[in-house]
C-alpha cells in the first residue's frame, strides 16, 4: 500500500524515518479485527533495521485478527508538542503498512526479545527473564512494505534553514 503524501513538502526523509523507527517509545498497532472493525492497540515494538517485532499473548484479538489477514499498519508519534496561541501542534510521526506474521523459529524469536530488552531495559541482564518466558510469549514480526512519514510545516521550515 503506496500513496503519495498530499503535503509532500512535509514528508520526512528516509534518514528520519529509521531515526522514528529506532528510538519510538510505543506505536500503535493496527489489524482487522472482528466483524472487520480497525482494531488498533499501542504495543512496544523494536525495529531491527528490516522489520518491526512485537510480543504479546499466544492469544486474543490480535493473534486472531493476523491469523484471519496479515495486512497490518502501525503508527508511531515521535513529537506531539500542543501549541495553544497557534492553534496547531508540532508534530512528526511515521506510517508503515506492512504483514505480519507469527515467529516460530527459536534463534529468531530470542533474538527479537533481546532487542525488545536491549530498548527498554538497557543494562538489565535479561537472561533469566528471556528463558521464563521464552516458550510462551508470542513473538510477531511486521514485514515492511512501505513507509511514510510526516511533520509539522513549522518543524520542516526549521529543518530548512
Amino acid at each position: 500500500m503506496e500513496r503519495k503524501m498530499r503535503r509532500f513538502k512535509q514528508e520526512l526523509p528516509d534518514t528520519e524515518l529509521q531515526r522514528i523507527l529506532t528510538i519510538g517509545k510505543y506505536a500503535v498497532w493496527a489489524v482487522s479485527g472482528d466483524d472487520n472493525y480497525p482494531y488498533a492497540v499501542p504495543v512496544n515494538y523494536v525495529y531491527d533495521g528490516t522489520a518491526i517485532y512485537v510480543h504479546c499473548a499466544r492469544q486474543g484479538h490480535k493473534i486472531d485478527s493476523i491469523l484471519r489477514n496479515t495486512k497490518c499498519s502501525m503508527c508511531i508519534v515521535e513529537k506531539d508538542d500542543v501549541v495553544p496561541d497557534e492553534f496547531t501542534s508540532y508534530f512528526r510521526s511515521v506510517i508503515l503498512f506492512g504483514k505480519a506474521e507469527i515467529v516460530e523459529d527459536e534463534t529468531v524469536r530470542l533474538k527479537a526479545l533481546q532487542l525488545l530488552c536491549d530498548k527498554y531495559s538497557p543494562g538489565v541482564d535479561p537472561k533469566d527473564e528471556i528463558e521464563k518466558f521464552l516458550k510462551t510469549v508470542c513473538i510477531v514480526r511486521i514485514c515492511i512494505d512501505s513507509i511514510s512519514g510526516k511533520e509539522a510545516i513549522e518543524l520542516t521550515r526549521q529543518r530548512k534553514i
